[in-house]
């Protein structure tokens, strides 16, 4: 399979949204979308059904809060659902949202410049309609874009997440079925060798069985940006694993990959107990859900770059703090 019509279909969908004026998003949701859309955002937007339903409480007011809104791609590809039994085909889309931040949003008081918001989308196509789709946005990159701390210090950098190196990733066309094979097995070591912590291997030496010594990690706002495998196990990997026991399996809902990119996301991926802390929270011993996506870049047989989702305010609010209601009082 080649994708080509599911692509087609999710870029037009894409360009219907963007010349739509605020009153006519509706009904190109409703074009494009079945009438049992699944829909999952991250918090506050949750799980929604229908297409009315995601831009009554999802679209209308994010595209009211930013004006000239382009959704500016770096990577597009489409492919094979690896994790189901029936055949599922998936396009996916990563960049920013650019637009002039206007009208508030969330209780965020707009700023009227310029701001990029990082997200994901994964759309499930069937029979020439989007029947399913995760969307993650970055909000607390956006938060400290506008001078709100909603975090305590990363242990990473914070910056403008770019995309692959190569600049190769926006894959209008079909890519060779090879390619994504070796790109799927990648990932598929990765999760497997290395994805419930437990290989017994010196963290350095378990990374550098799926990672490229100058790996680049991509990582969510409160977290952030590291590069090479020593910084990424020092700034993140390392502190992530010491805040955190008793990890569950790992729970995706789609995996496929196409060219030398591929990911996944789930919902959630894993929960683990923090009984370390972590964003400033104590200790705990309540599981905690992370929603994640993972993208990533094969160079030769090892994974090369890493851009990575995390709904972390929904993992806050399963620990009992509302980051976005804090913020507002």
């Amino acid at each position: 399979m080649d994708f080509q019509a599911e692509k087609e279909l999710v870029l037009s969908f894409y360009k219907a949204l963007e010349n739509a004026a605020l009153s006519e998003s509706s009904a190109v949701f409703e074009n494009y979308c079945s009438t049992d859309w699944l829909w999952r955002g991250v918090h506050p937007f949750d799980v929604q059904t229908g297409p009315v339903a995601v831009d009554a409480i999802f679209w209308s007011g994010f595209s009211h809060a930013f004006s000239s809104l382009q959704r500016r791609m770096d990577m597009f590809m489409a492919g094979e659902n690896w994790l189901s039994e029936t055949k599922e085909t998936w396009v996916t889309s990563m960049g920013h949202f650019m637009g002039l931040f206007d009208n508030p949003w969330l209780g965020i008081k707009p700023t009227h410049k310029l701001v990029l918001l990082r997200y994901a989308e994964f759309h499930r196509i069937k029979a020439g309609k989007i029947v399913e789709t995760a969307l993650f946005l970055d909000i607390p990159a956006l938060m400290m874009q506008v001078g709100l701390r909603p975090f305590p210090d990363q242990t990473a950098a914070q910056v403008v997440h770019p995309g692959p190196l190569p600049h190769d990733a926006i894959m209008t066309a079909s890519q060779p079925a090879s390619e994504g094979a070796k790109t799927l097995a990648a990932i598929n070591q990765m999760i497997s060798d290395l994805g419930q912590w437990k290989s017994g291997l010196p963290l350095e030496e378990e990374l550098a069985r799926s990672w490229h010594k100058d790996m680049v990690w991509w990582g969510p706002a409160g977290i952030g940006a590291t590069y090479t495998i020593e910084r990424y196990a020092k700034q993140h990997s390392g502190p992530f694993r010491a805040a955190f026991s008793e990890r569950s399996g790992t729970g995706h809902v789609c995996r496929f990959a196409e060219g030398h990119y591929g990911g996944f996301f789930g919902w959630p991926n894993f929960t683990a107990k923090p009984t370390g802390g972590f964003l400033g929270m104590p200790a705990s011993d309540k599981a905690g859900e992370f929603r994640v996506v993972d993208i990533y870049r094969r160079r030769d047989d090892k994974l090369i770059e890493n851009w990575v989702f995390i709904d972390l305010l929904h993992y806050l609010k399963t620990q009992g703090l509302d980051v976005l209601q804090r913020q507002q009082s």
